[in-house]
């Protein structure tokens, strides 16, 4: 028997948003076994339940150890011939470089390496291809000059295992290669020393949901087991790799990855190691921000470090971010942290006007209302460092995968990048238009991809991806729901209540950050704010209100909706700390907004 539909919380069927509301669902019984076994209040066991946590899984969920759950690193293929290969090398005294991809993932990967070829008393140069110039990824003019620089193995970290055609290259002029990645992948990977990749074809670590630094911290525990079966460590310390946790943390939460199992404890614990601020460069970013350290949270490190590592190369140097994590050298982390920072200044205002741009051009065209299933946009001279930002704010906007393409207009070449939605596997489809010889270049995995294209076959790159992708657009939408953990009165929208539920944190995709309804209320004395956001107060029947601030959309349904003063709304959001002027407060973060009488 089919199971019985789960009914529309508050009856909310249609958002200003166009969404359904439902209650997460959970099982009655895990619930009460949470509950008994943890000592947990019903709200907060039934969100653990509803989060998939079996009743024999609580404790190690709500405190999560490396002892309970760190992967055997000979599970991932071809791990041990990596390590074999690297211990190899630096025995011999061999010249080994890093190969890294720019972004925040890439760089928390180059730097564990680099830090532990320190602690091993051997330098590790880094090389970060300039994605403006060189493009994404290995490519044989890398591979040349690195050669020509005297290297003899090359380690690509958060990159790599798509780039076949490079990786043949590097090995014709004798260049000896290890990839470590974690990307969607071809069934043939490249012909090298070793390929680490959960999500290699064949893998049977269990681990796909890490990120590139995650994969990394692996390999180094791999490293330390070689080492130690060599005898390395009998004169010298084994390194503690536990330090560098942070740097697995901030690779895992920037590249939007599962926080479950394996990935939840680096992630967890790295955050706890990142609350020291040991890390150099992570101290003076924090300091560069304005932002005042303490106890890191996730928000640290996707929301204040990660976009400044990534403006680097984005719209400034590629190696800035690499450079920042490794270096202990506190008058260059303090360098190289302001640099990003006004990096991250211009960033924001490149992203801004393009933006702007290809929102006022797909609502022109009717592309993002007339049922495809995906938006291709693109300009000339769009910064491709901004795209995939850009891609990601529409996406919200419209609830379906874009991708938005800068194209170079004096070699009309397109740079392009996409966010998807949930249920639509966007780095597959781009997979497949390269396959089928629509892209010059592509890959990615479910959620994100990067492509390049000429700028005359955009428009049959958008009839491919729509072709593709339109049989995955009827379930991705049945699934673009709002689910509700609870349904709280805006009195009782508390530091308690906010404390309690953060006992489920780090929060991210597979572990989603609990989110609460409130019914009925009214938004009083709303204001519009620089960059489309709203902020008011949420005030309940009995006259009890929350503070509320909704972000980038003034000029959508819901916005207006606040900015009006609607009375008798249904409000789903976020509790988030408020400690402005030590206050120990919360704000309720505003995800979607339903109005009962409008029509469902």
């Amino acid at each position: 028997m089919a199971d019985a539909p789960i009914p529309a919380f508050l009856d909310v069927t249609r958002s200003l948003s166009g969404r359904t509301w439902r209650q997460r669902p959970a099982e009655p019984a895990v619930t009460r076994a949470h509950m008994q076994a943890l000592g947990l209040d019903e709200p907060l066991a039934r969100a653990l339940a509803a989060r998939g946590v079996r009743a024999d899984q609580g404790a190690d969920f709500l405190k999560p150890t490396l002892k309970a759950l760190f992967p055997d690193p000979s599970s991932f293929m071809d791990m041990d011939a990596a390590a074999t290969a690297i211990i190899d090398a630096l025995v011999g005294g061999r010249s080994i470089h890093v190969f890294a991809d720019y972004d925040v993932d890439g760089a928390s990967s180059a730097a564990l390496l680099v830090r532990w070829f320190r602690a091993m008393g051997a330098d590790l140069p880094i090389y970060v291809p300039d994605r403006i110039t060189e493009g994404y990824g290995p490519s044989a003019k890398a591979f040349d000059t690195l050669k020509a620089s005297g290297a003899d193995l090359v380690i690509t970290v958060d990159c790599g295992a798509a780039a076949n055609e490079a990786v043949a290259h590097a090995t014709a002029i004798g260049l000896d290669v290890v990839v470590i990645d974690h990307h969607m992948m071809r069934e043939e990977p490249p012909q090298c020393l070793a390929v680490v990749n959960p999500n290699r074809p064949g893998c049977n670590s269990g681990q796909g949901n890490l990120a590139a630094a995650g994969v990394v911290f692996v390999l180094l525990a791999a490293l330390n087991r070689e080492a130690r079966r060599r005898g390395l460590f009998a004169d010298r310390d084994q390194p503690d790799i536990r330090q560098w946790l942070d740097l697995a943390a901030m690779g895992a939460i920037c590249d939007v990855t599962g926080l479950t199992g394996f990935n939840r404890a680096l992630t967890g614990l790295g955050l706890g190691v990142m609350s020291s601020w040991g890390n150099p460069g992570l101290k003076a970013l924090l300091a560069a921000s304005g932002a005042v350290e303490g106890p890191a949270k996730s928000n640290h490190a996707g929301f204040i470090l990660g976009p400044r590592i990534n403006a680097g190369g984005r719209i400034g140097k590629s190696d800035l971010g690499a450079r920042l994590l490794s270096t202990d050298d506190l008058d260059e982390a303090r360098m190289l942290a302001q640099e990003l920072d006004a990096l991250n200044i211009a960033r924001r205002e490149v992203e801004r006007e393009v933006t702007e741009e290809a929102t006022r051009r797909v609502e022109q065209t009717g592309r993002h209302a007339d049922g495809s299933a995906v938006v291709v946009i693109a300009g000339d001279d769009w910064h491709p460092g901004v795209v995939g930002i850009v891609a990601g704010r529409l996406r919200e906007r419209w609830r379906k995968p874009v991708i938005v393409i800068g194209v170079d207009a004096i070699n009309g070449i397109g740079k392009g990048s996409g966010r998807s939605q949930p249920g639509m596997n966007l780095g597959r489809a781009i997979q497949a238009a390269w396959n089928a010889g629509v892209l010059i270049a592509g890959g990615g995995h479910a959620m994100a991809a990067g492509l390049t294209v000429r700028a005359d076959r955009i428009d049959e790159l958008r009839d491919f991806l729509n072709d593709r992708l339109s049989g995955e657009q009827a379930e991705a939408e049945a699934i673009d729901r709002v689910e509700i953990d609870a349904l709280i009165e805006p009195f009782g929208a508390t530091r308690a209540l906010f404390e309690s539920f953060e006992q489920l944190a780090p929060f991210g995709p597979a572990n989603p950050e609990p989110l609460f309804a409130l019914s009925g209320v009214q938004a009083r004395e709303p204001v519009a704010m620089s960059g489309g956001h709203v902020r008011c107060r949420l005030v309940g029947a009995d006259g009890h209100s929350v503070k509320a601030i909704a972000w980038r959309c003034a000029d959508l349904p819901g916005g207006k909706a606040l900015l009006a003063g609607q009375g008798g709304l249904n409000v789903a959001g976020r509790l988030k700390a408020d400690d402005w002027n030590g206050r120990k407060g919360v704000q309720f973060e505003i995800e979607d907004i339903a109005d009962p009488r409008m029509a469902q």
